[in-house]
Protein backbone atom coordinates (compact mmCIF):
# COMPACT_ATOMS: atom_id res chain seq x y z
CA UNK A 1 0.00 0.00 0.00
CA UNK A 2 2.97 2.59 0.43
CA UNK A 3 4.90 2.96 -2.69
CA UNK A 4 8.44 3.18 -3.26
CA UNK A 5 9.67 5.77 -5.70
CA UNK A 6 13.35 6.41 -6.42
CA UNK A 7 14.35 10.07 -6.33
CA UNK A 8 16.94 9.43 -9.18
CA UNK A 9 14.01 9.01 -11.80
CA UNK A 10 13.08 12.28 -11.26
CA UNK A 11 16.05 13.23 -13.78
CA UNK A 12 15.87 10.82 -15.96
CA UNK A 13 11.65 10.53 -16.45
CA UNK A 14 10.29 13.72 -14.59
CA UNK A 15 6.90 12.95 -16.12
CA UNK A 16 6.71 9.73 -14.91
CA UNK A 17 7.90 10.24 -11.60
CA UNK A 18 5.42 12.99 -10.50
CA UNK A 19 2.80 11.20 -11.90
CA UNK A 20 3.53 8.28 -9.28
CA UNK A 21 4.32 11.23 -6.50
CA UNK A 22 0.78 12.68 -7.42
CA UNK A 23 -0.56 9.29 -7.47
CA UNK A 24 0.75 8.29 -3.67
CA UNK A 25 -0.24 11.57 -2.52
CA UNK A 26 -3.83 11.46 -3.30
CA UNK A 27 -3.66 8.27 -2.42
CA UNK A 28 -2.35 6.83 0.66
CA UNK A 29 -0.44 9.88 1.70
CA UNK A 30 2.47 8.25 1.92
CA UNK A 31 5.85 6.72 0.05
CA UNK A 32 9.16 5.24 0.65
CA UNK A 33 11.98 7.79 -1.29
CA UNK A 34 15.00 5.64 -2.15
CA UNK A 35 17.74 7.39 -4.54
CA UNK A 36 17.88 10.16 -2.59
CA UNK A 37 21.63 11.03 -2.31
CA UNK A 38 21.79 11.50 0.89
CA UNK A 39 25.31 10.09 2.41
CA UNK A 40 24.65 7.03 4.85
CA UNK A 41 27.73 8.95 6.68
CA UNK A 42 25.77 11.47 7.78
CA UNK A 43 22.69 10.10 8.29
CA UNK A 44 24.86 7.77 11.24
CA UNK A 45 26.47 10.96 12.20
CA UNK A 46 23.31 12.54 13.03
CA UNK A 47 22.13 9.36 14.94
CA UNK A 48 25.44 9.01 16.33
CA UNK A 49 24.87 12.68 17.78
CA UNK A 50 21.53 12.70 18.61
CA UNK A 51 22.28 9.62 20.63
CA UNK A 52 25.29 11.45 22.09
CA UNK A 53 22.46 14.72 22.92
CA UNK A 54 20.00 12.35 24.30
CA UNK A 55 22.47 10.85 27.08
CA UNK A 56 23.21 14.48 28.59
CA UNK A 57 21.85 14.95 32.05
CA UNK A 58 18.52 16.44 32.26
CA UNK A 59 19.59 19.63 33.60
CA UNK A 60 22.02 19.95 30.85
CA UNK A 61 19.27 19.59 28.29
CA UNK A 62 16.57 21.42 30.15
CA UNK A 63 19.27 24.60 29.49
CA UNK A 64 18.24 24.32 25.80
CA UNK A 65 13.84 23.91 26.62
CA UNK A 66 11.48 23.87 24.00
CA UNK A 67 9.39 25.27 26.78
CA UNK A 68 11.33 28.35 27.16
CA UNK A 69 11.98 28.98 23.52
CA UNK A 70 8.47 31.25 21.19
CA UNK A 71 10.41 29.95 17.73
CA UNK A 72 9.77 25.76 18.00
CA UNK A 73 13.51 24.89 18.83
CA UNK A 74 15.20 23.12 21.42
CA UNK A 75 14.40 19.95 24.16
CA UNK A 76 11.30 18.06 24.74
CA UNK A 77 10.83 16.05 27.57
CA UNK A 78 8.73 12.86 28.16
CA UNK A 79 5.19 14.73 28.45
CA UNK A 80 6.05 17.64 26.82
CA UNK A 81 3.88 16.92 23.90
CA UNK A 82 0.22 15.58 23.12
CA UNK A 83 -0.41 14.81 19.52
CA UNK A 84 -3.55 12.95 19.78
CA UNK A 85 -6.47 15.98 20.67
CA UNK A 86 -9.12 13.46 20.90
CA UNK A 87 -7.70 11.32 23.55
CA UNK A 88 -5.12 13.12 24.97
CA UNK A 89 -2.83 10.61 25.39
CA UNK A 90 0.67 11.95 26.28
CA UNK A 91 3.38 11.16 24.05
CA UNK A 92 6.28 9.15 25.76
CA UNK A 93 9.44 10.70 23.28
CA UNK A 94 12.19 13.37 23.63
CA UNK A 95 13.11 15.20 21.39
CA UNK A 96 15.06 18.22 19.76
CA UNK A 97 14.04 20.73 17.07
CA UNK A 98 16.55 22.55 15.15
CA UNK A 99 15.24 25.24 12.56
CA UNK A 100 16.76 27.92 10.19
CA UNK A 101 20.21 28.51 11.04
CA UNK A 102 19.94 32.90 12.01
CA UNK A 103 22.57 34.78 13.30
CA UNK A 104 22.02 36.82 16.74
CA UNK A 105 21.61 40.32 14.73
CA UNK A 106 19.52 39.13 11.89
CA UNK A 107 16.71 41.60 11.27
CA UNK A 108 13.77 39.06 11.80
CA UNK A 109 15.36 37.77 15.02
CA UNK A 110 15.97 41.43 16.42
CA UNK A 111 12.37 42.36 15.13
CA UNK A 112 11.16 38.95 17.24
CA UNK A 113 9.21 37.90 13.97
CA UNK A 114 7.74 34.62 14.65
CA UNK A 115 9.74 31.18 13.84
CA UNK A 116 12.99 33.67 13.59
CA UNK A 117 14.67 32.34 16.42
CA UNK A 118 18.09 31.59 17.35
CA UNK A 119 19.03 27.66 17.43
CA UNK A 120 19.85 26.59 21.29
CA UNK A 121 23.16 24.60 20.59
CA UNK A 122 23.74 21.73 23.45
CA UNK A 123 27.57 21.69 24.33
CA UNK A 124 28.69 19.56 22.10
CA UNK A 125 31.55 19.97 20.01
CA UNK A 126 30.45 18.07 16.79
CA UNK A 127 26.48 18.72 17.58
CA UNK A 128 25.90 21.81 15.39
CA UNK A 129 28.05 21.08 12.16
CA UNK A 130 26.59 17.73 11.83
CA UNK A 131 23.09 18.76 11.90
CA UNK A 132 23.70 22.21 10.11
CA UNK A 133 25.08 19.76 7.50
CA UNK A 134 22.41 17.27 7.45
CA UNK A 135 19.13 20.43 7.50
CA UNK A 136 20.90 21.73 4.74
CA UNK A 137 20.97 18.07 2.95
CA UNK A 138 16.94 17.65 3.41
CA UNK A 139 16.22 21.38 2.72
CA UNK A 140 17.48 20.65 -0.71
CA UNK A 141 15.90 17.33 -1.01
CA UNK A 142 12.76 18.78 0.01
CA UNK A 143 12.53 21.73 -1.94
CA UNK A 144 13.64 19.29 -4.71
CA UNK A 145 9.66 16.95 -3.74
CA UNK A 146 8.60 20.23 -4.27
CA UNK A 147 9.24 20.44 -8.11
CA UNK A 148 7.89 17.36 -8.44
CA UNK A 149 4.76 18.40 -6.80
CA UNK A 150 4.62 21.47 -9.02
CA UNK A 151 5.03 19.42 -11.72
CA UNK A 152 2.22 16.79 -10.87
CA UNK A 153 -0.32 19.75 -10.05
CA UNK A 154 0.40 21.48 -13.58
CA UNK A 155 2.07 24.03 -12.27
CA UNK A 156 5.36 26.14 -12.86
CA UNK A 157 8.42 23.91 -12.07
CA UNK A 158 9.32 26.62 -9.87
CA UNK A 159 5.82 27.73 -8.21
CA UNK A 160 6.80 26.73 -5.12
CA UNK A 161 11.01 27.96 -4.95
CA UNK A 162 10.21 31.23 -3.24
CA UNK A 163 7.46 30.14 -0.80
CA UNK A 164 10.93 27.75 0.90
CA UNK A 165 13.43 30.83 0.87
CA UNK A 166 14.14 31.58 4.76
CA UNK A 167 11.50 28.71 5.45
CA UNK A 168 10.35 27.80 9.15
CA UNK A 169 11.36 24.33 8.15
CA UNK A 170 12.00 21.89 11.77
CA UNK A 171 14.74 19.54 12.03
CA UNK A 172 13.75 16.95 14.74
CA UNK A 173 15.58 14.16 16.58
CA UNK A 174 13.64 11.61 18.25
CA UNK A 175 13.69 9.36 20.97
CA UNK A 176 11.36 6.69 22.22
CA UNK A 177 11.92 4.84 25.48
CA UNK A 178 10.89 1.28 25.91
CA UNK A 179 7.44 0.54 26.78
CA UNK A 180 7.12 0.72 30.90
CA UNK A 181 3.50 -1.38 30.62
CA UNK A 182 1.56 1.12 31.57
CA UNK A 183 -2.22 1.68 30.85
CA UNK A 184 -2.51 4.54 27.74
CA UNK A 185 1.38 4.53 27.13
CA UNK A 186 2.14 5.87 23.71
CA UNK A 187 5.22 6.73 21.78
CA UNK A 188 3.65 9.34 19.71
CA UNK A 189 -0.11 9.99 19.85
CA UNK A 190 -2.34 9.48 16.07
CA UNK A 191 -1.93 12.88 14.36
CA UNK A 192 -1.27 14.08 10.94
CA UNK A 193 1.92 16.21 10.43
CA UNK A 194 1.46 20.54 10.69
CA UNK A 195 3.77 20.83 7.24
CA UNK A 196 4.29 20.52 3.72
CA UNK A 197 5.84 17.40 3.24
CA UNK A 198 7.68 15.35 6.46
CA UNK A 199 11.23 13.23 5.40
CA UNK A 200 11.74 10.75 8.29
CA UNK A 201 14.90 8.60 8.78
CA UNK A 202 14.48 5.63 10.86
CA UNK A 203 16.73 3.19 12.96
CA UNK A 204 14.63 0.13 11.85
CA UNK A 205 13.38 0.05 14.82
CA UNK A 206 9.10 -1.23 14.68
CA UNK A 207 6.67 1.20 15.66
CA UNK A 208 5.44 3.75 13.30
CA UNK A 209 1.90 2.95 12.30
CA UNK A 210 -0.09 4.77 9.61
CA UNK A 211 -4.21 4.95 9.30
CA UNK A 212 -5.51 5.31 5.43
CA UNK A 213 -8.31 6.59 4.68
CA UNK A 214 -11.41 4.41 5.41
CA UNK A 215 -8.42 1.68 6.45
CA UNK A 216 -7.26 0.13 10.01
CA UNK A 217 -4.12 0.96 11.08
CA UNK A 218 -1.14 -0.56 9.12
CA UNK A 219 2.55 -0.84 10.23
CA UNK A 220 4.90 1.34 8.18
CA UNK A 221 7.01 -0.47 5.85
CA UNK A 222 11.08 -0.28 6.99
CA UNK A 223 13.51 0.10 3.74
CA UNK A 224 16.99 0.65 4.95
CA UNK A 225 18.54 3.78 3.84
CA UNK A 226 14.82 4.66 2.26
CA UNK A 227 13.07 7.81 3.68
CA UNK A 228 9.41 7.73 5.02
CA UNK A 229 8.07 10.85 3.12
CA UNK A 230 4.33 12.10 4.11
CA UNK A 231 2.22 14.67 2.94
CA UNK A 232 1.23 17.04 5.73
CA UNK A 233 -1.67 19.32 6.34
CA UNK A 234 -0.46 22.28 5.24
CA UNK A 235 0.16 21.31 1.75
CA UNK A 236 -3.59 18.96 1.70
CA UNK A 237 -5.00 22.47 2.43
CA UNK A 238 -2.81 24.25 -0.22
CA UNK A 239 -4.17 21.88 -2.73
CA UNK A 240 -7.83 21.81 -1.37
CA UNK A 241 -7.61 18.67 -0.24
CA UNK A 242 -6.70 17.15 -3.39
CA UNK A 243 -3.36 15.55 -1.50
CA UNK A 244 -3.78 13.63 1.42
CA UNK A 245 -2.71 14.32 4.62
CA UNK A 246 -3.11 10.67 6.54
CA UNK A 247 -3.11 9.94 10.22
CA UNK A 248 -0.31 7.84 11.50
CA UNK A 249 0.98 7.03 14.96
CA UNK A 250 3.92 5.74 17.19
CA UNK A 251 3.32 2.80 19.40
CA UNK A 252 5.75 2.51 22.09
CA UNK A 253 8.67 0.32 21.59
CA UNK A 254 9.86 -2.52 22.87
CA UNK A 255 13.44 -1.72 22.28
CA UNK A 256 14.41 2.21 22.45
CA UNK A 257 13.48 3.75 18.79
CA UNK A 258 15.20 6.64 17.47
CA UNK A 259 14.38 8.76 14.15
CA UNK A 260 15.22 11.78 12.84
CA UNK A 261 12.18 13.65 11.03
CA UNK A 262 12.55 17.06 9.09
CA UNK A 263 9.40 19.31 8.63
CA UNK A 264 9.03 20.85 5.45
CA UNK A 265 7.38 24.38 6.06
CA UNK A 266 6.48 27.56 4.11
CA UNK A 267 7.86 31.10 4.81
CA UNK A 268 6.19 32.19 7.55
CA UNK A 269 4.82 35.16 5.45
CA UNK A 270 3.34 32.55 2.74
CA UNK A 271 -0.59 32.32 2.01
CA UNK A 272 -1.89 29.27 2.60
CA UNK A 273 -4.64 30.06 0.37
CA UNK A 274 -6.09 26.99 -2.76
CA UNK A 275 -3.50 26.69 -5.91
CA UNK A 276 -4.28 27.34 -9.24
CA UNK A 277 -6.36 25.18 -10.83
CA UNK A 278 -7.61 23.05 -7.49
CA UNK A 279 -11.20 24.37 -7.98
CA UNK A 280 -13.53 26.42 -5.36
CA UNK A 281 -11.41 27.06 -1.86
CA UNK A 282 -12.79 24.58 1.11
CA UNK A 283 -10.73 26.96 3.29
CA UNK A 284 -10.02 30.09 3.67
CA UNK A 285 -6.34 31.89 3.30
CA UNK A 286 -4.07 31.80 6.07
CA UNK A 287 -0.42 32.61 6.86
CA UNK A 288 1.93 29.96 7.26
CA UNK A 289 3.21 31.39 10.58
CA UNK A 290 -0.24 31.80 11.85
CA UNK A 291 -1.17 28.15 11.01
CA UNK A 292 1.77 26.54 12.23
CA UNK A 293 1.43 28.40 15.50
CA UNK A 294 -2.18 27.04 15.91
CA UNK A 295 -1.04 23.64 15.87
CA UNK A 296 1.90 23.70 17.86
CA UNK A 297 -0.25 25.91 20.77
CA UNK A 298 -2.74 22.51 20.66
CA UNK A 299 0.07 20.34 20.99
CA UNK A 300 1.71 21.80 23.77
CA UNK A 301 -0.97 21.52 26.11
CA UNK A 302 0.41 21.06 29.28
CA UNK A 303 -0.55 17.32 30.17
CA UNK A 304 0.36 14.26 32.66
CA UNK A 305 2.11 11.16 31.90
CA UNK A 306 0.13 7.68 32.45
Amino acid sequence: MIPILDWQRFGSDPAAFAADLGAACRGPGFFLLTGHGVPDALCARVFAQADAFFALPTADKARVSIRTNPHNRGWGAEGDESLDDATGQVDRKETYNIGLELAPDDPGVLAGEAFRGVNPWPALDAFRPTMLAYFDAMLDLGTGLMRAVARDLGLGPDHFDGAFRASMSTLRLLRYPPAAGKPGEVGAGAHSDYGALTLLLTDGEPGLQIRPRGGDWIDAPHLPGAYVVNIGDALMRWTNDIYVSTPHRVRAPARPRRSVAFFLEAHPDTSLAALPGTGTPRYPAIRAADYLRSRLDATYVPKELP
